[in-house]
């Protein structure tokens, strides 16, 4: 006797006030990855779509002179053009290492965008500069980004604490993530910090507080998630949602240009390493010349004519990260390199997002549906 067996749906995801089709966040990829092109055609298809605002004026005139402004401007340009080509839900990635991060908190939230995902940082005092009742009477959704169960009860702790309310979800990212990374570099191939180790104790970091304020707060994870079965097996241990970044890059959609993303396509998984960032943070990236020059104590000269990240040793640094992230997003790989997750080496091709999450819907269907039938009793 056959099984006939409806095709399990992927679960909504909710976070306050919104309600994305499908659980999924595209992950924010600074420095031009990520803009409006690729985050609206993500939420056009039922995710929530991310603009990241690291280096977001880098290619504005007037960059150079008044990066500050530059920033700003590109940023608000970014959220009206995704507004224009979807109705879906859209947010923004905001490092609190960046040194404008009050002023592009500020304009996200003047535009309405519907999320605001803090990394970088552990966001607890407000930001000079921001509206007065900040965080409290805030439009926007705000969804602090954390490597720990600890880093998540501090935030939620203070938020409750100083502003009587909290965050309205939390993301735990694993140290398979790409880019700047809230680990040490000894501590990303331990098996310790591996991410399904670190969601029961976010989750329990989350719940009292979704009791004393009767909320729902989802935990959504993201660093390293692939497949539609890693997404199946992420909610099935209890999180709400993922955040996928690598996979997106591998997109027509993807704002990088075609070099970028081919050097996902073309990578080993040997070529997927850990470096020391000039900021002070370990970072995964694709091993090219570039990199192998900085390893063997080749500076890259260049001038710094602002401080774009707070933590960064200018004085010390053998290259700016900001110029070699820019290079690569113009796709002058010679000139710079790409962060990329540990998985960019399963990037195998170039697809449309629709095509993309279609997949990713069809995996976690099959995954949760063979899960549903090994769980069938067996009768004699």
């Amino acid at each position: 006797m056959k099984l006939h067996l409806k095709l399990p749906q992927m679960p909504k995801l909710r976070i306050g006030k919104l309600l994305a089709r499908i659980p999924i966040i595209q992950g924010g990829m600074g420095v031009g990855i990520s803009l409006s092109g690729l985050a609206s055609a993500v939420a056009r298809e039922g995710g929530i779509g991310v603009i990241a605002t690291a280096g977001i004026g880098m290619l504005e005139q007037d960059f150079q002179s008044n990066f500050k402004a530059a920033n700003e401007r590109a940023l608000r340009r970014e959220i009206r053009q995704a507004r224009k080509k979807t109705d879906g839900i859209i947010g923004v990635n905001i490092m609190l290492a960046l040194s404008d991060y009050a002023e592009l908190c500020r304009a996200s939230i003047e535009e309405g965008v519907d999320v605001v995902i803090l990394s970088a940082g552990l966001p607890l005092k407000v930001p000079d500069h921001m509206p007065p009742d900040w965080p409290r009477g805030c439009g926007s959704m705000i969804v602090p980004k954390v490597s720990s169960g600890r880093a998540a009860r501090l935030i939620f702790q203070y938020w409750s604490r100083h502003y009587d309310r909290v965050p309205d979800a939390v993301v735990l990212e694993g140290p398979m993530a790409g880019g700047h990374l809230g680990y040490r570099k000894e501590d990303l191939d331990n098996a310790d910090f591996a991410l399904e180790k670190l969601v029961p104790d976010v989750i329990a970091a989350v719940r009292p507080f979704e009791q004393r304020y009767g909320v729902h707060i989802p935990v959504v994870v993201g660093g390293g998630i692939f497949t539609g079965g890693d997404i199946y097996r992420f909610l099935e241990m209890g999180v709400q949602g993922v955040m996928m970044a690598t996979r997106f890059v591998g997109t027509y959609e993807c704002d990088a240009h075609e070099n970028f993303k081919e050097a996902y396509v073309n990578c080993r998984k040997e070529d997927v390493v850990a470096i020391d960032s000039p900021v002070g943070l370990p970072g995964r990236a694709i091993l090219n010349k570039y990199l192998k020059d900085v390893a063997d104590g080749i500076r890259k000269p260049y001038r710094c004519f602002w401080k774009c990240l707070r933590t960064c040793d200018v004085r010390n640094a053998p290259y700016c990260i900001a110029e070699a992230l820019t290079n690569a997003k113009e796709g002058l790989l010679e000139k710079g390199f790409a962060f990329a997750g540990a998985n960019a080496y399963r990037v195998n091709k170039i697809v449309s997002v629709k095509n993309l999450i279609e997949s990713l819907v069809s995996e976690y269907q099959r995954a949760a549906a063979t899960a549903a039938v090994k769980l069938q009793p067996v009768h004699a």
